[in-house]
């Protein structure tokens, strides 16, 4: 993989460093004028050749074969559809996109294209959650109550109150907490029971934005909620009950720490094999997909993003929370 970053903000700082050791190799940055001296500075870190302030320079770099779309929620589309235009595969921070309808025109031009897109979400990827999955959960009975928590005090809250509108918290932006923390809940419990019944967002609206909230999910047989909270800060959990036990992870959903089977004859079980670093897991899953060729499942994957997209979305809109996307 030749990979090549559009944007230069902290996800990108927390990921580069470990490209090369997961067998990626960066090529080339592209930032705006506004931040060249950070283009250059990143490109020198990970030894990349390709240096620009226009995207579409970017795109046009015969040395890029993968294109990776770390830019503020609402540019993904614009980002991530030049991309898969330009004949390049795509790895798209999460949210995919602004909406499930612009998720879904990706989703329908990646595979028009044969090329690959990945929304670069850690929570299913991680061997944890794989351990819930396949090993855990058959072992608890029947699931009745599932509640899931990603509550934290956002840096930039200070800011929101004070007046100052950062993306994180910009309407027009796609910023809020469901498209934030509250899309690795829902990726957590949509992963484990697929798509609910029905589903509802209480949240909290200051400003036009929801700055925290509950989803309440309703499948046949049981309830799952799913918290998220960028103005107030808690431990994070997962906890599934079943008529025979209950699974209990006490971490955030997106980093999927250790996980503790507790069964109702007293048994106790420790998991904990956890990637030295988050985002290993996700890497090296496009990596192999790309080295073998597997659309297929790639684009199972990319189906599992699209139904959080149609929940989140849908609840974030009943709710009140509006975009300048929904209204194109």
């Amino acid at each position: 993989m030749r990979l090549g970053i559009v944007g230069t903000g902290m996800i990108v700082d927390m990921v580069g460093d470990h490209l090369a050791s997961w067998g990626i190799d960066v090529v080339a940055v592209a930032g705006t004028p506004r931040s060249l001296d950070k283009v250059n500075e990143l490109a020198d870190r990970y030894g990349a050749a390709g240096r620009y302030v226009d995207y579409h320079d970017l795109m046009a770099d015969p040395n890029v074969d993968t294109v990776y779309v770390a830019v503020p929620n609402f540019l993904h589309l614009e980002v991530s559809e030049a991309a898969l235009r330009a004949g390049k595969d795509v790895i798209c921070e999460k949210p995919l996109a602004s909406n499930e309808r612009e998720a879904e025109g990706l989703a329908t031009l990646a595979r028009e294209c044969h090329r690959f897109l990945w929304e670069a979400v850690v929570t299913t990827r991680q061997p944890n959650f794989k351990v819930i999955r396949d090993e855990l959960l058959p072992r608890i009975g029947t699931v009745k109550v599932v509640s899931v928590n990603y509550s934290q005090y956002s840096s930039r809250y200070d800011a929101f109150r004070a007046g100052k509108v950062l993306p994180a918290f910009d309407p027009a932006k796609a910023g809020g907490a469901i498209m934030d923390l509250g899309l690795y809940t829902l990726s957590f419990t949509l992963g484990l029971f697929g798509e609910p019944a029905s589903a509802r967002y209480r949240a909290n609206i200051e400003r036009g934005i929801d700055t925290s909230g509950i989803v309440d999910l309703d499948y046949d047989g049981f309830r799952a909620i799913c918290i998220c909270a960028k103005d107030c800060g808690a431990p994070s959990y997962a906890i599934i009950q079943g008529t025979d036990g209950y699974i209990h992870m006490a971490s955030q959903p997106n980093a999927c720490g250790a996980v503790t089977l507790h069964l109702n004859d007293g048994t106790e079980e420790f998991h904990d094999h956890c990637l030295p670093v988050m985002w290993e897991g996700e890497f090296r899953e496009f990596l192999a997909q790309q080295q073998v060729g597997d659309l297929e499942e790639c684009y199972r994957q990319l189906d599992q993003s699209l139904l959080v997209s149609r929940v989140q979305n849908t609840v974030r809109r009943e709710a009140g929370v509006i975009f300048p996307a929904d209204e194109q």
